[in-house]
C-alpha cells in the first residue's frame, strides 16, 4: 500500500511541474497522462484499502 502511496505522490509532483505550462502543448499532455494514471493508481488504491 505504501509503494501506491508514493506512486501517487510523484504523479501528483508531475502534475504540479506542469500544470502552470498552459502555453506548452507537451507540458499539457504530460499532465493529462499523469491524471489517466492517477486515475488508475486511485482505484489501486482503493481495491487494496477495502481489505
Amino acid at each position: 500500500m505504501e509503494a501506491i502511496i508514493a506512486k501517487i505522490k510523484a504523479e501528483i509532483a508531475a502534475i504540479e511541474a506542469d500544470i502552470d505550462k498552459v502555453a506548452n502543448k507537451t507540458a499539457r499532455a504530460r499532465v493529462r497522462k499523469a491524471t489517466l494514471n492517477l486515475e488508475k493508481l486511485g482505484k489501486e488504491y482503493r481495491k487494496v484499502s477495502v481489505k
